[in-house]
């Protein structure tokens, strides 16, 4: 009920606003206020229909009375809500608002092919880094790889793992091929000391 009283007075006192004298200045309560509520001048608000029970109040003390009564009050800031323009942000993420329209600038000033190939160069040298270090490539395989990065020979991180994949493969395949043409050369060797030995012992009892 009183509330409601109030708000109306406020009405009333809004549609009939009462003239102050000259010598009743609120400067200092709107000071000593604004001190004691830590906020600026602007966020303080006296009630105008107490404007002189306000006025008498030439103390901290008194206007921590009139704070506490309801007749100064510090206003709420004022609200700079981001909700919209987070919104707009997530549809622009989805690709909303970004058509030819929407566009000012080069496509090389929006996003720099340099840029671009610095972020691709790093991406693969991170890699050759990570599988250099879990013993995957040897130092020769990591600089054969970085060269030919470098050379613009993978446009991504899979065309490189693929290349990788692709040459420990042949590498594997090659010391296998060579391992049996050892075998093979060892072999014959064998054989060919064992037919020499043989034809010696043939020679021994001929004679």
């Amino acid at each position: 009920l009183k509330d409601i009283l109030r708000a109306r007075q406020q009405r009333i006192a809004r549609r009939f606003p009462r003239a102050l004298p000259a010598a009743m200045s609120l400067k200092l309560q709107k000071r000593l206020a604004a001190d004691i509520k830590k906020c600026g001048r602007n966020r303080i608000w006296l009630d105008p229909n107490e404007a002189n029970e306000i006025s008498m109040a030439n103390s901290r003390f008194n206007v921590r009375k009139l704070i506490k009564d309801g007749l100064i009050i510090r206003k709420a800031v004022k609200m700079h809500s981001r909700a919209r323009c987070r919104k707009n942000l997530e549809a622009k993420r989805k690709g909303r608002h970004m058509g030819v329209g929407k566009r000012r600038g080069t496509r090389e000033a929006r996003m720099p092919t340099k840029v671009l190939w610095m972020r691709r160069q790093r991406v693969l040298r991170r890699l050759l880094r990570k599988y250099r270090q879990q013993k995957k490539i040897d130092k020769h395989l990591y600089h054969y790889f970085y060269r030919h990065a470098k050379g613009n020979a993978y446009k991504n991180k899979r065309v490189l793992i693929e290349a990788i994949h692709k040459m420990k493969a042949e590498r594997t395949k090659a010391k296998a091929l060579q391992e049996q043409q050892e075998a093979r050369k060892e072999r014959a060797k064998l054989l060919k000391a064992r037919k020499a030995a043989k034809r010696d012992e043939v020679r021994a009892e001929g004679k």
